[in-house]
């Protein structure tokens, strides 16, 4: 992010290292570079230290600190990032020592998703989840403000909630009553959309995992799939780049392939490694999606190193927002990029055990093993498929409706005891509607 005269910002990013192995410090570190890049902050140089535990005073040790001072006026940082989050104290007494502004992972986090949120949903959410973050800190953000003279810091360039920082407890707390009863309201306007797609009788599959790992390429590709022609997906598309959070507002599509059992798709918002803790509450109604789905797809990076790590992160987060248990499907994406001796898109993985969840390597980007993943998620859905042939009363107009939307007719004719149907579907779809069967 930028200051007023437009120019580039330039950080120094600091990371102490305590129990975690030189690999995952190094990732974490590098991860941080790429949420600066998402924030349009320079990540000049880099400096960590190794101990036992952070200082309660300054996180570093003194020694350190003042070699991270001599470096910041070196390569000329405007601020320092730290990789973990630190406490008021810490934020404060480096601010002294540095003269200049300080922020950490947490901080840097929500700044970005400021910068994201485009709904009013979301703004809301993310304003509310910085000025809980920020209302411990007061103290320490205006001496940063005073050292940048409100010109070309960081704080300078906030979008919603920028303000606040100048703002006394006793507002800032009026504020978030204020952002509450607006959520609340919003919510049920949530609420009664969700009530309306469950009222629908289509299955939800909610799109989930770690930032970057591809699921708005994946929901694209199906919204793709799914339109008649190529044209209609324009307006349908979700924003997708390669970059940390790209989107951050829930989506809803239809999925309706020619074949096959149609669904609702949900996108939300990526995960990572220390996602704030205010930001999983504000944005626990909007997670609400992955909450309430019949399935999951967890998209996965399975190019990435530290692939088992950020699957425990969205594990992790699944278990926080209350959807530790909806069933779920494993999605390797950018199975393309993999060596040759790796699996190829469209393989598929059963897995046994506690977890149960198959995997299916794809190509979000390509398209390949998309078709695995669908007869996947039909098979986990409605069982394994099975061929039926169904009579269904004129008086029960209502119910050979739904199975002529959400069912693959292979034939339909006339009788005079009503419509014959002969369709395509899951063993467990065919169960419910036994009583129509020949």
């Amino acid at each position: 992010m930028n200051g007023q005269d437009d120019r580039v910002l330039k950080a120094v990013l600091a990371g102490l290292q305590t129990t975690e192995e030189e690999a995952h410090f190094e990732r974490s570190l590098a991860e941080l570079a790429g949420l600066c890049e998402a924030c349009g902050v320079e990540a000049v140089s880099v400096l960590t230290q190794r101990a036992p535990h952070p200082e309660h005073a300054t996180y570093l040790g003194s020694g350190k600190v003042q070699e991270l001072k001599a470096l910041m006026y070196a390569v000329r940082a405007d601020l320092v990032i730290f990789d973990k989050s630190l406490s008021p104290i810490q934020v404060r007494n480096l601010g002294r020592i540095l003269e200049k502004e300080v922020i950490d992972r947490t901080d840097l986090i929500l700044r970005i998703f400021s910068e994201r949120a485009r709904t009013k949903e979301a703004k809301l959410q993310v304003e509310y989840a910085h000025l809980s973050y920020l209302l411990p800190r007061l103290v320490g953000m205006r001496e940063n403000l005073s050292r940048q003279g409100g010109a070309s810091g960081f704080q300078s360039a906030r979008g919603a909630g920028e303000t606040q920082l100048e703002l006394d407890r006793r507002k800032i707390l009026n504020r978030q009553a204020q952002l509450r009863r607006e959520l609340k309201e919003v919510g049920r306007v949530q609420d009664t959309q969700r009530e309306g797609r469950s009222a629908s009788g289509l299955f939800r599959i909610g799109l989930v995992g770690y930032t970057n790992a591809g699921k708005s390429t994946l929901m694209n590709r199906l919204i793709a799939l799914s339109a008649p022609v190529p044209s209609d997906t324009k307006e349908k598309n979700v924003f997708a780049e390669d970059m940390l959070f790209a989107t951050l507002d829930t989506t809803v599509r239809k999925i309706a392939i020619r074949g096959r059992t149609p669904f609702l798709l949900s996108d939300t918002v990526g995960f990572i490694s220390d996602l704030p803790a205010p930001l999983i509450e504000a944005f626990r109604s909007t997670l609400a999606e992955a909450a309430e789905a019949d399935l999951l797809l967890e998209v996965a990076d399975c190019t990435d190193e530290d692939l088992d790590a950020q699957t425990q992160t969205t594990l992790q987060t699944l278990k926080d927002i209350g959807a530790g248990k909806v069933p779920r499907i494993r999605v390797m994406n950018k199975a393309d990029l993999l060596p040759p001796s790796a699996p190829k898109p469209g393989t598929l993985r059963r897995r046994g055990g506690l977890s149960g969840t198959d995997e299916v390597f794809v190509s979000a980007a390509t398209g390949e093993g998309t078709d695995a993943l669908l007869d996947l998620i039909e098979e986990t859905l409605t069982g394994s498929p099975v061929e039926i042939t169904l009579l269904l009363p004129y008086r029960d107009g209502d119910i050979t409706q739904h199975i002529l939307e959400t069912m693959n007719v292979l034939e339909q004719s006339y009788r005079a005891d009503g419509t014959l149907l002969t369709v395509r579907c899951g063993r467990r779809l065919a169960e419910k509607y036994s009583s129509y069967q020949l």
